[in-house]
């Protein structure tokens, strides 16, 4: 009976972790929703400013929330010992390691694209279409804003709520979920493209690991999402 007790408290409580974390990328989402009104409305100056005023304060108030859940999380249990690393000249050679890999996958990208052996990315499509129809804020959101709030809720608000333990196979699978879902938000489809997508969250995912500083796989995002739309 004690076992079967245990068995639905843990139940209970995944459960209600993977509510909780749905509930950050659907608050997610709202952001994305109204910079794409405001995308939709460019030809009607008053009303997608006022729309962009509404996403700019709903943005500072989930930016400002998702830092402290992620905070909160590591007060009570940080069994990796994430925190603020140094910017130590090694570690920026690392950092730059990292990101030529990253690259590397992008260029690969660009030639299977090019050989129609993929199709070009309907999500990278449409945040080309938004850019040129409302340049600014797009490419703010792009580059600025969205590794921020990506890298706390896949990165280290998923790690920390369902791969806790500092194992080998906890780290393991923690950054294989983590990409796959990372990728599958961005594609939306099983397909090679699924893949790209989930191969570059998981490199995010091993730097986050690596230089236990959410930070650096922050920089790594930030600098990914500029080279893709230059």
């Amino acid at each position: 009976m004690n076992t079967l007790t245990k068995m639905g408290r843990d139940l209970g409580d995944w459960l209600l972790r993977s509510l909780r974390w749905i509930g950050f990328i659907f608050i997610y989402l709202v952001d994305s929703l109204i910079l794409d009104l405001a995308t939709t409305h460019a030809s009607q100056p008053n009303l997608a400013n006022r729309l962009v005023g509404t996403m700019l304060i709903y943005s500072a108030l989930l930016l400002a929330f998702l830092a402290w859940r992620y905070n909160k999380q590591l007060r009570a249990n940080n069994p990796r010992g994430f925190g603020r690393t140094k910017l130590t000249s090694q570690r920026f050679w690392q950092l730059m390691g990292f990101f030529v890999l990253m690259m590397a996958i992008q260029r690969l990208w660009i030639v299977l694209t090019s050989l129609h052996i993929l199709s070009s990315p309907a999500n990278q499509t449409a945040i080309n279409q938004q850019v040129v129809q409302f340049p600014f804020w797009n490419l703010a959101y792009a580059i600025l804003f969205a590794p921020f709030v990506e890298e706390m809720i896949f990165r280290g608000i998923f790690l920390n709520y369902f791969f806790s333990k500092n194992t080998r196979l906890m780290n393991f699978l923690g950054v294989l979920v983590s990409g796959l879902i990372f990728g599958f938000m961005h594609a939306n489809n099983i397909s090679f493209t699924l893949l790209m997508y989930s191969a570059l969250g998981w490199v995010l995912g091993i730097a986050y690991l690596h230089f236990k500083d959410i930070r650096y796989s922050t920089a790594l995002h930030f600098l990914n999402n500029l080279m893709s739309l230059i």
